[in-house]
């Protein structure tokens, strides 16, 4: 059977059940069958015209329906049909659920291989990580998000999806990006030092990120918002110091 994860709000009308089991084939059929075990939580997922409300975001797993095939989306017995409601974001608009874990998962790889790139002097690998921290930022995705889903079908790692702001994230990852471009062009002139160096901020905020939940490029986001600089919309999530991690809703 999959499973539909119920957020705090809306476990009032489900008898207070956070997680529920369904055999259904899409995405559209499992919430059918909520509705039905569940009539009165049918009001807060769809208008009167039958319509999912907009402000309900559905994921299976990690991925959003709306990137996949909406609520005809397929489902199998071990996916997990995540509902999560917009929650108001201040200036910029609504907060997005981000899953923390695909990042968290993506930053412990990237350390790992640049330390063992640092290790074995392999400057090939340090260019390999940051062609995928490009490619991740032009795609707003985490740069081994193909990593983690594999993990995710080996149930080795679960989805923790947060309301937050993806813009300050990508950013982030477009700053890391921009180090080590920056630090394969020194490795091409001979510049090693210069190389190292610049893989070894990577390095350090990427660990900051991880074990401290700090993130520095999103502290600069989100500084370049206050001082009013063209294209930094998004202010930081209501209660959250900028940079620090959002906490997980109940």
């Amino acid at each position: 059977m999959s499973h539909i994860r119920v957020p705090t709000p809306l476990r009032p009308y489900t008898e207070g059940q956070g997680q529920l089991e369904v055999e259904a084939s899409t995405v559209g059929e499992a919430l059918k069958q909520l509705t039905a075990q569940f009539p009165s939580i049918g009001p807060h997922l769809y208008n009167e015209a039958g319509n999912l409300r907009p402000y309900v975001n559905l994921f299976v797993n990690d991925e959003d329906v709306r990137t996949l095939e909406g609520e005809q989306t397929t489902i199998e017995d071990s996916d997990t049909l995540m509902i999560l409601p917009s929650i108001a974001g201040g200036q910029g608009g609504s907060l997005k659920a981000l899953d923390h874990s695909a990042m968290k998962t993506s930053m412990a790889i990237r350390l790992g291989l640049l330390l063992a790139a640092f290790v074995v002097d392999s400057p090939w690998l340090v260019a390999v990580v940051g062609l995928l921290m490009l490619n991740g930022t032009l795609r707003g995705r985490p740069d081994f998000g193909f990593v983690y889903r594999a993990l995710m079908r080996a149930g080795w790692v679960a989805p923790d999806l947060i309301p937050d702001n993806p813009e300050p994230h990508r950013f982030s990852l477009g700053v890391g990006a921009g180090f080590l471009t920056g630090g394969t062009l020194a490795f091409l002139a001979g510049a090693s030092t210069l190389a190292w160096a610049l893989t070894w901020i990577v390095i350090g905020l990427s660990a900051l990120n991880l074990f401290a939940g700090f993130c520095v490029g999103c502290a600069v986001y989100y500084w370049f918002n206050r001082v009013g600089l063209p294209g930094f919309v998004k202010t930081a999530p209501p209660g959250v110091t900028p940079g620090q991690r959002p906490g997980r809703p109940e």
